[in-house]
């Protein structure tokens, strides 16, 4: 067989990946050794940029019609059982409320789209079924990788039917979204580092199907999506997408214990059923290169990252689209040398910095939790006591897992050599989106009309956005670019509300919405920013640029 992408591992990243290529008309076999998606609970949240990026995708509106219905509270609360007062209540806006705030939203404050619970259950068999739509992408489940070897001109991978019958597949490419025990990654030799093994818990599922219309249950808690259990093992219990499954993270001795443990959280008699119980471990590392000659890593098979804060699998979808337009780029011809070296120069720091906007949250659900001392649940002046420090603590520790905004939108691409060098930048905050339009973000979200983002009108070229009355022709621009064979665009905002808002005349946006440039003059070098862009070796770059080509640290402003 051959095809121009490989994909091995059909997660939510894989499929993004096979999706996103897809759409730019490229071929690829996704492989996966599973028979078919798992009724498993993984991830169970697409962030904001997440729902943007499947909004360019055109697949927004199908996932948020398979996960949870958008009247739903996202609210969180501590407490200690089901049937108790919670000790906090934080209050989160419902998808429709969420919704309904950002369409109201007149400037560049608010992401295109809100979240949206979806369990990874649920989300995979999506999109499966839109990736299988497509033409040129192959989808095959029940083929397990074994094996490749990559020379100058592709890669030869060995793969292998559920049946036993060998597979050899030629590809131009090989990415490898097959999870944190990647085998694309340890065929490479790359080792992730980091803190691995933080603490071990087991997971379970569960059916039932009374819990969520019972709630509150006696003075407990209401309808919520996360309830945080104030005891000594950790015990977290979450409403997944359909509200009849529930999965509950606890530190208990063995699997049975998992049974009791749910109706201890409960706390009251409800009919259930247990579907699956497993270990976890909590694990911060990133991979110390996220490619090697034509072969890339996304997704958990390059970073590690706990739960807390919702930054895992969509950290990894993130990859997926910067790696699926330098690949496009380069396999039609116009890509420069620099594009797929930039994949990593880009997604690592964002890799690592994502690790530990992880850590900052775990530390703080850390934080409160150590405030549970033998006595908390006792009718007595110390467990009042107790009780009330916990969770003055918490209100203030749990908000750091539950507030990552700009973890998701304010990520910049810092000594990129694709992106034209600005000293300075906003500071990238955790829980605080800067909406600055400076080089390296993602283009700031704003309505043109009703229902239309800017981000909207940027299909899959670059745009030169001309902000402001009486522009200047951006011709050499366009030419520079088109004689490369690169696709380029212009729009034109005239409104001086544009103008304020992003600060800068013109602007040069890639097909994947970050800023390459911006200024309030036309570049005196067209030729040379269109050679940046579009990864085309340029003289004279910065010393920066080079020194940190296989450098394993990430670099921050």
């Amino acid at each position: 067989m051959n095809t121009q992408v490989l994909i091995v591992g059909a997660g939510p990243v894989g499929l993004t990946l096979a999706i996103d290529l897809g759409k730019q008309g490229v071929r690829c076999i996704l492989i996966e050794k599973k028979e078919s998606p798992e009724f498993l609970p993984k991830m169970e949240r697409c962030n904001a940029r997440t729902m943007e990026i499947y909004r360019r995708l055109g697949i927004a509106g199908e996932i948020r019609s398979a996960g949870l219905r958008g009247d739903v509270p996202m609210d969180v609360f501590v407490t200690t059982t089901m049937t108790e007062p919670p000790l906090l209540h934080l209050e989160y806006d419902s998808v429709d409320i969420a919704q309904a705030k950002i369409a109201g939203c007149e400037d560049t404050s608010q992401p295109a789209e809100a979240y949206q619970l979806v369990s990874q259950y649920t989300l995979e068999p999506v999109l499966k079924a839109i990736a299988e739509t497509l033409p040129s992408v192959t989808v095959m489940y029940g083929t397990e990788f074994e094996a490749f070897e990559q020379d100058a001109a592709g890669v030869t991978t060995s793969a292998r039917h559920l049946d036993g019958t060998v597979l050899v597949i030629r590809s131009d490419y090989l990415a490898g979204c097959d999870g944190g025990g990647s085998r694309v990654r340890k065929a490479l030799g790359i080792s992730l580092r980091g803190e691995g093994n933080l603490l071990k818990l087991r997971q379970a599922l569960y059916r039932c199907d009374e819990l969520f219309d019972r709630l509150p249950l006696g003075k407990g808690p209401g309808q919520g999506r996360h309830y945080h259990v104030a005891d000594n093992q950790a015990s977290f219990l979450i409403m997944q997408d359909s509200t009849r499954h529930w999965t509950l993270h606890s530190v208990v001795e063995d699997d049975a214990a998992m049974a009791k443990q749910f109706e201890k959280v409960v706390g009251t008699p409800v009919k259930y059923e247990m579907l699956y119980v497993g270990e976890w471990k909590q694990n911060l590392l990133l991979a110390d290169r996220y490619s090697e000659g034509r072969v890339f890593l996304a997704g958990d098979s390059a970073h590690l990252v706990i739960p807390t804060g919702g930054l895992g699998m969509n950290t990894g979808v993130g990859d997926a689209v910067d790696l699926s337009w330098k690949l496009a780029a380069v396999l039609n011809g116009w890509g420069g040398p620099k594009l797929l070296e930039a994949y990593e120069l880009e997604r690592r720091p964002i890799g690592d910095r994502n690790i530990g906007a992880s850590r900052y949250a775990s530390l703080g659900r850390r934080r409160w939790r150590s405030q549970w001392a033998p006595g908390f649940n006792d009718e007595t002046p110390q467990g009042e006591s107790l009780r009330r420090n916990l969770a003055r603590v918490a209100d203030t520790e749990q908000r750091k897992t539950n507030e990552m905004i700009g973890a998701e939108l304010g990520y910049r691409y810092i000594d990129s050599p694709l992106i034209w060098d600005e000293p300075g930048g906003p500071e990238q905050l955790f829980r605080t989106y800067d909406p600055t339009a400076w080089t390296g973000v993602r283009l700031p979200h704003i309505w043109v009309q009703d229902g239309v983002s800017i981000h909207d009108l940027i299909g899959r070229t670059y745009a030169v956005l001309r902000m402001g009355r009486d522009p200047e022709s951006v011709d050499p621009i366009v030419e520079a670019f088109r004689s490369r064979g690169a696709p380029i665009t212009v729009l034109d905002f005239p409104e001086d509300r544009y103008r304020e808002l992003y600060k800068r005349a013109y602007f040069l946006v890639r097909p994947d919405l970050h800023i390459a440039w911006r200024s309030n003059e036309l570049p005196e070098d067209p030729a040379r920013l269109a050679a940046v862009a579009t990864g085309q070796a340029v003289e004279g770059l910065s010393r920066l640029h080079a020194a940190n080509r296989h450098r394993k640290e990430p670099v921050y402003a």
